[in-house]
C-alpha cells in the first residue's frame, strides 16, 4: 500500500507502538514543504513541541530560524521532522525501541518527500541515519551519498543554546547545504 501525507499523519496521531504514546500531549508530525529538496531530521520533540504538536518551536526553533535565514532559507522551503514523533520524558535520549517504533513513519515521510539532501540535526539523529559511530564534533559538515540523496549532519540547535560558540560552525554547515542544493 502506498501512503499519503494525510495517511501518515493519521497513523502518527493514533500510534500506540511504544510507551511514549502514554506520556505525550501531542504527537509531532513533520512540517514544511512537501516538495522540499532539503529534509532536516532531529532526534525527538522537546517539551514545547509536545505541547504544540509542531516541530522546532521555542528557543531551539528560534536558533534554527536564524540559521536558515542566515543562509537564505525559510521553513516554507524545507521539511523538518524528528525520528521520534513523541517527546521522551525529561528530554532524555530516545531509547532504541522507541526509535524502532517510529522509524517506519520517518521512512514514509522520506519516501513521499524524495529529498535531494537530508540534514541530521545532532548526534542522535546522525547516529541513527548516517552511521552508529558518527561523531558530530569531528564529522559535522561531511557528506555521504545514499540512494541518490546527499546526507550530512550539523549541530542541533539545542547544542548551540548550551554552547553559543557552535553557532558559526552550524551556520557554515547550513550555507554549504544551500550550495550543495544549488549544484
Amino acid at each position: 500500500m502506498e501512503y499519503t501525507w494525510n495517511d501518515i499523519q493519521q497513523h502518527i496521531a493514533g500510534c500506540t507502538q511504544c510507551p511514549l504514546s502514554q506520556t505525550r500531549s501531542r504527537p509531532v508530525m513533520g512540517r514544511g514543504s512537501h516538495q522540499a529538496e532539503i529534509m532536516l531530521i532531529a532526534e525527538a520533540p522537546g517539551g514545547e513541541e509536545d505541547r504544540q504538536g509542531i516541530p522546532f518551536v521555542g528557543r531551539s526553533g528560534e536558533i534554527l530560524d536564524r540559521l536558515l535565514k542566515d543562509c537564505g532559507l525559510s521553513r516554507e522551503e524545507i521539511y523538518i521532522t524528528n525520528i521520534l514523533k513523541c517527546h521522551p520524558p525529561g528530554n532524555r535520549d530516545p531509547r532504541e525501541e522507541e526509535k524502532a517504533a517510529c522509524f517506519p513513519y520517518l521512512k514514509y515521510e522520506t519516501f513521499l518527500l524524495k529529498p535531494k539532501i537530508i540534514v541530521c540535526l545532532g548526534r542522535v539523529a546522525a547516529q541513527r541515519i548516517i552511521s552508529p559511530d558518527f561523531k558530530i564534533t569531528r564529522q559535522h559538515g561531511a557528506w555521504i551519498c545514499r540512494k541518490n540523496c546527499a546526507l550530512t549532519a550539523t549541530y542541533h540547535p539545542s547544542a548551540i543554546l548550551r554552547d553559543p560558540s557552535k553557532y558559526e560552525i552550524a551556520r557554515e554547515d547550513f550555507c554549504e547545504i544551500v550550495r550543495k542544493r544549488d549544484l
